[in-house]
């Protein structure tokens, strides 16, 4: 299942780079450029993964309630908190806010990034990978 998940999220994020280029290029983004393409390609690239990797807690609601509403009533609160934490100084504390904060370009002015943000991160994936096994092996699956 998880497999599938990445698989499906990276494909979703194929399509929507490429829509995010043809878009950009119909808007006629000013200084459009290869360079441009790049540092846009690059910075999506790894917010893409960073985002797939937080999925393993939602893997675990999701198998934990036997059901979809648990997932995506936590995937909202996930995103609510992320605003919230956002607008008090901690979103690089916060695991959900972090992909999107990867996003900042370098010398703005704002909340940046740190080692303990992505270990962070990095952790709240391990977490909900093991639930998640966890909750596949030992649970009664009826």
């Amino acid at each position: 299942k998880f497999i599938v998940v990445a698989l499906w999220s990276v494909l979703l994020g194929i399509v929507f780079w490429v829509f995010g280029l043809i878009f950009g290029r119909v808007i006629n983004i000013s200084g459009w450029s290869g360079e441009l393409i790049l540092g846009f390609t690059n910075t999506y690239i790894v917010s893409t993964l960073l985002t797939i990797l937080l999925c393993t807690p939602v893997a675990f609601f999701a198998g934990y309630s036997r059901g979809y509403m648990l997932p995506m009533g936590f995937v909202i609160l996930t995103m609510l908190i992320a605003n919230f934490t956002g607008l008090v100084g901690l979103g690089p504390y916060f695991p959900w806010a972090i992909p999107g904060l990867f996003g900042i370009p370098e010398g703005t002015e704002g909340m940046h990034l740190t080692v303990t943000s992505y270990f962070i991160l990095f952790f709240t994936f391990i977490l909900g990978t093991a639930g998640t096994l966890a909750w596949w092996r030992f649970a009664d699956h009826k």
